[in-house]
């Protein structure tokens, strides 16, 4: 139980930020993955979805591993319960129908402002940007064998003079056995986690960026209110 109760806490706190931007969205989109079809959680999803008037759209992915029969059946069951306004049907690992997902948003959210500087490509703090950069190559990596209630920490951010940046992260697992998988033999894991991270770090801040990662224990770090803050979540009560 208690290997399950940080994963079932972070669970609450990420569902109860998406449902509060859904509040405020202009469309709201339900992914499902149509090998899967609706279990019990996406059906509650579904229930809650019901009661928002904000326009809705399904998206079905996985299609290129999805037999025909079982995506029309999932898309039919789903339109029974909500009737969305469009039905998608994707592959994120292969990017066919996506463009056609960016379009129709493109579309559909209406002109405004800039809500930050045009050159800046997200409101995050680059310091935030940069950990949630490498916590997703760190998962892309050991998404099989690394439980999610896992965190990056950027420690340190040194901007030298010819523009490059000097970024020291620290990865937090909660187990030492956690630590040995982030490694990897001799080391390769961690490094092969860096140069993604780093290269896609570099092309955002547009400048040669220099990553160093460290790796550490920190036991129930997902009971802490001040690692859900530092990930932009509320920590549930």
């Amino acid at each position: 139980p208690g290997i399950f109760q940080p994963k079932r806490r972070l669970d609450r706190a990420m569902v109860d930020t998406a449902w509060g931007g859904a509040r405020d969205a202009d469309a709201i989109a339900l992914l499902i993955d149509a090998r899967k079809g609706i279990d019990e959680e996406v059906e509650a999803i579904m229930k809650r979805l019901e009661g928002i008037k904000t326009p809705k759209v399904l998206i079905l992915n996985k299609i290129d591993v999805a037999k025909r029969e079982k995506l029309l059946k999932v898309a039919q069951a789903a339109n029974d319960i909500i009737r969305f306004d469009e039905t998608f049907m994707v592959s994120a690992l292969n990017g066919d129908g996506a463009e056609t997902v960016l379009d129709y948003f493109a579309n559909q959210v209406p002109e405004g402002p800039w809500l930050y500087p045009e050159d800046q490509p997200s409101d995050l703090p680059l310091r935030i940007l940069a950990a949630e950069i490498t916590r997703e190559k760190l998962f892309e990596r050991l998404h099989q064998e690394l439980p999610y209630i896992s965190t990056v920490e950027t420690e340190k951010w040194e901007t030298k003079k010819n523009g490059s940046a000097r970024i020291e992260q620290t990865i937090y697992v909660e187990r030492d056995s956690q630590k040995s998988i982030v490694l990897g033999h001799r080391g390769q894991t961690i490094k092969q986690i860096s140069q993604a991270a780093r290269h896609e770090i570099s092309e955002i801040i547009e400048a040669p960026a220099h990553l160093f990662l460290f790796v550490k224990v920190r036991e129930n770090w997902a009971d802490d209110p001040e690692r859900y803050r530092e990930m932009g979540l509320e920590f549930p009560k």
